[in-house]
């Protein structure tokens, strides 16, 4: 008799093809710091800390939550496909790294929105020049507040009177890192070069470009571009901020980021994870005294509108670098789905 806890799973061309479409989730500095294997049972997803920032994040926390946004993906990218999943997260305690062991059940109608966010996962982008407003903000606003609290995850809009707090605050972590040569060198390792990683160099900014968004991350200036020179950034700041600051926190605070950051881009909006700003302690706690409940801030977000889009898709890692099958074995098991 066949055992009722192992459940159908899709084949193995249906679980690549909802990889290569989850491979577009975003992460610091595109590291990618995720490793899925797939085996008869389950499909399991760990971090792998070579591609951890062991200067600008020593704790990991942006490489859990960078996995984290890779775990939404994939399950965006499976139920776009008919495949419902059910989700243990942090199964083995003895084992850290394994973040999440997902299981398949068909599922024949998923919400419209699913359908619609799994498409947005090709034009999605992190835009660092300066925005305008967000389309229809209020009810944009509220589509991402809804999305983000089943993930146990508080979405906040600053008000604009925080914008200046903000820009000091950036500044301050700017000079630190100017002055912090490991930093410097770990951000020029990963920054302004071509590769499958990274974040090549049509990504970035110009100095006047990112004198206009004076909330962005210091990176190496990019050539000169006439694109949005002039125009003041007019962006939407969201903070997504959690009740604790715990590994498991850290990897649905990623789930949560790639529903908000989906989300944006199904509704024709342009977004940029802001990370820097909760890299040092002094900053996250001043970030969460402007949240209306306080809480832990993870991750800030500018969502705006851009007034071009023009832009060259970021590589990403080949799919044989991030997924193993091993056929005829179950690799782990962990606790009851949650």
């Amino acid at each position: 008799m066949a055992d009722p806890d192992i459940l159908a799973r899709p084949d193995d061309d249906t679980v690549r093809a909802a990889l290569r479409s989850a491979s577009r989730a975003p992460s610091v500095h595109n590291t990618q710091p995720w490793q899925w294997t797939l085996d008869d049972v389950a499909l399991h997803l760990d971090y792998d800390d070579v591609w951890q920032l062991s200067t600008a994040d020593p704790r990991g926390r942006q490489m859990i939550i960078s996995c984290g946004a890779a775990l939404h993906h994939a399950r965006t990218a499976l139920a776009d496909r008919g495949w419902r999943t059910e989700v243990t997260r942090m199964p083995d305690p003895e084992h850290p790294e394994h973040l999440a062991t997902l299981r398949f059940r068909p599922w024949s109608d998923p919400p419209a929105g699913v359908h619609t966010r799994a498409a947005a996962m090709t034009r999605r982008w992190t835009d660092r020049l300066p925005m305008l407003p967000p389309p229809g903000p209020a009810d944009l606003l509220h589509r991402l507040r809804m999305l983000a609290s089943p993930h146990e995850v508080e979405l906040n809009e600053l008000d604009s009177s925080a914008g200046p707090r903000l820009a000091a605050a950036s500044a301050r972590v700017a000079i630190l890192h100017d002055s912090d040569l490991d930093y410097q060198a770990e951000l020029h390792w990963w920054v302004g070069h071509d590769g499958d990683t990274g974040v090549p160099v049509g990504a970035l900014a110009s100095d006047a470009q990112a004198a206009g968004v004076p909330l962005g991350r210091r990176f190496p200036a990019a050539p000169h571009s006439a694109r949005r020179t002039e125009q003041p950034d007019q962006a939407a700041i969201i903070v997504l901020s959690t009740d604790g600051d715990r590994p498991g926190q850290w990897l649905r605070t990623g789930e949560a980021l790639s529903a908000v950051l989906l989300e944006c881009a199904a509704a024709g909006a342009a977004s940029c994870t802001l990370t820097h700003l909760t890299e040092l302690p002094a900053v996250r706690t001043m970030i969460a005294g402007l949240l209306r409940r306080g809480g832990t801030p993870q991750v800030l977000v500018r969502v705006g509108t851009a007034p071009d889009s023009r832009h060259e898709p970021t590589a990403r890692r080949d799919l044989a670098d991030i997924l193993t099958i091993d056929r005829g074995h179950t690799v782990r098991t962990g606790r009851t789905p949650r």
